[in-house]
């Protein structure tokens, strides 16, 4: 007979920020878990991404009791938006971090193991759910379970949930270039929509630099030689020297958000959470995890982790629904040119307009009066006199 598996309260499967940050969330709500947090790499690790961590990040983990996880690191307190010649650069409400992934996310798995949280190095292929149980693999099993495996998810397949749209990004790193010292750039494309270049200080003498773009059924998946090719196109010089080169998919987030009700959860990249308007997941994944964690402590306290999705539901949607909503209509309305446009010369006469866009992009922000009436003075100021948007010189 086949041994037993062994069983948690709480498995987590990936260790990446989502998954820390649910295991966070869990133990600083109820110490006394068992809590597995699972993942098939060794850390640290790298993954490849934008490396950006918005203030509000910081504040999550203050919640769950991580403080001054990146004291030593420099802070980006710019950034400049562009597309075609127009530009809008300006100071940011907050600074922001740019800290590699192979850091971040060994220092938020620390934190978690610190906590209380088991590490074990495994790869989980297969989910069954069982009457009182999830079991992993045929080896463990826990009372809930949290999918925190990211944009190609085993949790979320098992569970039959559809993945939704993707982008295409390749990062790399390469000295800063002449002129991109302190500050993030994000120089949006003039081909396919939406999609950008980017190049965001580490603080260190190297950028993570990168493009990513939408991708289209109709189309063929980008190559890694279009992608640079982009990348160089739109910030030139931003290749040279560049190393450690990785693609990554980003599954983004929708208007619509259909979370699983019960035993098995689903966190950041797993649930399909990347800003459609800068690729952003960071805050997403955190945000996410730490609700998750709340939610499956508080359904295990009461005896009831059938319930872990439905509480998860509940907590999770007064905050996300509005922004993905407003995100979503952005997203839309950026493969237009115009607005884009419209949009880069608001935020270049209008701070609060854009402190606005900032926020839309990167954590939790909505559409504001502020915005809808910068993009309104903009979009009639270059109109012509047979009423058509003027293009930019």
């Amino acid at each position: 007979m086949a041994p037993a598996p062994a069983h948690w309260d709480l498995a987590v499967v990936g260790a990446g920020p989502a998954g820390a940050a649910t295991a966070l969330g869990a133990l600083r709500a109820a110490p006394e878990l068992r809590v597995a947090l699972l993942d098939r790499a060794v850390f640290p690790r790298d993954k490849a991404c934008g490396d950006g961590v918005a203030p509000h990040v910081l504040d999550l983990l203050a919640g769950v009791g991580v403080t001054g996880l990146l004291d030593d690191r420099v802070p980006v307190g710019r950034l400049r938006l562009g597309r075609g010649g127009l530009a809008a650069e300006r100071p940011m409400a907050r600074p922001v971090w740019v800290v590699p992934r192979r850091v971040l996310d060994a220092r938020l798995v620390d934190a978690a193991v610190a906590a209380g949280a088991h590490l074990l190095c495994h790869r989980v292929r297969d989910l069954r759910q069982r009457a009182g149980a999830v079991v992993l693999d045929g080896e463990l099993s826990a009372a809930v379970v949290v999918g925190a495996d990211g944009a190609h998810s085993v949790v979320r397949r098992a569970l039959g949930r559809p993945r939704g749209p993707m982008a295409l990004a390749l990062r790399g790193y390469a000295p800063v270039g002449s002129g991109r010292r302190g500050v993030q750039v994000i120089e949006f494309g003039t081909r396919h929509q939406p999609s950008y270049a980017w190049s965001f200080d580490r603080g260190d003498g190297l950028a993570n630099v990168g493009y990513g773009e939408f991708l289209h059924q109709d189309r063929p998946t980008p190559t890694r030689a279009h992608l640079l090719e982009r990348l160089e196109a739109l910030l030139p010089g931003a290749t040279e020297g560049g190393r450690h080169w990785a693609g990554h998919h980003l599954p983004l987030s929708t208007a619509r958000r259909r979370l699983p009700t019960g035993r098995v959860l689903l966190v950041g990249d797993a649930a399909c959470l990347v800003n459609p308007l800068t690729g952003e997941g960071i805050h997403y994944a955190v945000a996410t995890g730490i609700a998750a964690g709340r939610a499956a402590a508080a359904a295990l306290r009461d005896g009831r982790p059938e319930q872990a999705g439905q509480r998860y539901a509940r907590a999770t949607r007064p905050i996300l629904l509005p922004h993905l909503r407003h995100t979503a209509l952005a997203a839309r309305l950026a493969r237009s040119a115009h607005v884009l446009e419209a949009g880069l010369r608001a935020s270049a006469a209008d701070q609060r307009v854009f402190d606005d866009f900032v926020e839309l992009g990167l954590a939790r922000g909505r559409l504001t009066p502020a915005v809808a009436l910068g993009l309104g003075r903009a979009f009639v100021a270059c109109l012509r006199p047979s009423g058509r948007p003027q293009e930019p010189a």
